[in-house]
């Protein structure tokens, strides 16, 4: 078994009187797809925000590549190569594909003997197609503002920006969300392709049937809490519904 790139101990986030996160464990490994499953209010998000640097825990220890981490802010977990995909995807709409994939981290060239600088839009459009070609996406076109792609498009453009700055670990929040099933099937493909080059990914799911057509293991929430940990191939959909529901919960999650 190798030595996991991602390990949560007992962590903990609390706001005011409400404990979102009760002293949750877990471990993530180069190469595998773990599921974050749990009804609404369950705590997972919260959790995924504290170790992408969106919140700060109270308790607990983030370790990471070996390592213990402190993250400050999102940009912090970034640096590291931690990548964080939420529903909203924080895309900017107005923007083309090349834009959004080195949004916040333009690249510029020097013009009129190096007196001014300009967008180097050419070089970033290059990279980007490269970058979807190697996962398999074809645009009719990248020029066109996001705004005008579909969901599932959109959700790709999100994975390549992650998979072009060297993501190490991805985590994805509800990512087939409001899509058709043709660009749900897309991105479980996507998912399968990071794990195929090696990218481990955190899948936050409350839809079971994709928990079990992508990943290795799963792991429940409820009301903050760790309830069990599961190798996907061997539980079934209405065992985790028990779990999500908190009719069960295993002494030692």
């Amino acid at each position: 078994m190798s030595e996991p790139l991602l390990s949560i101990r007992n962590m903990s986030k609390i706001f005011g009187g409400l404990v979102a996160v009760d002293d949750v464990s877990l471990e993530v490994r180069r190469g595998e797809v773990v599921g974050l499953l749990g009804d609404n209010g369950a705590g997972k998000s919260t959790l995924i925000k504290c170790v992408s640097g969106v919140y700060q825990a109270e308790e607990g220890e983030i370790v990471f590549e070996g390592a213990p981490v402190t993250f400050a802010n999102p940009m912090d977990a970034r640096r590291v190569g931690i990548e964080t995909i939420y529903q909203d995807l924080a895309l900017a709409n107005n923007l083309d594909v090349g834009a959004n994939i080195f949004l916040g981290r333009e690249v510029k060239k020097r013009r009129l003997g190096g007196l001014m600088q300009t967008l180097d839009d050419k070089f970033m459009l290059k990279e980007s197609r490269q970058t979807l070609d190697s996962l398999q996406i074809r645009f009719p076109t990248l020029t066109n503002p996001i705004e005008k792609l579909s969901g599932g498009q959109r959700q790709a453009v999100a994975i390549a920006r992650a998979v072009y700055w060297d993501a190490k670990l991805m985590i994805m929040d509800e990512p087939t969300n409001n899509l058709g099933v043709p660009e749900q099937h897309k991105v479980l493909e996507l998912i399968r392709t990071l794990k195929d080059r090696g990218v481990p990914v955190i899948l936050i799911t409350h839809v079971l049937p994709d928990a079990f057509a992508v990943t290795d293991r799963v792991i429940v929430m409820h009301r903050g809490r760790k309830v069990t940990e599961k190798i996907t191939a061997q539980t079934n959909a209405g065992e985790l519904v028990q779990y999500m529901v908190g009719a069960r919960e295993d002494a030692a999650a």
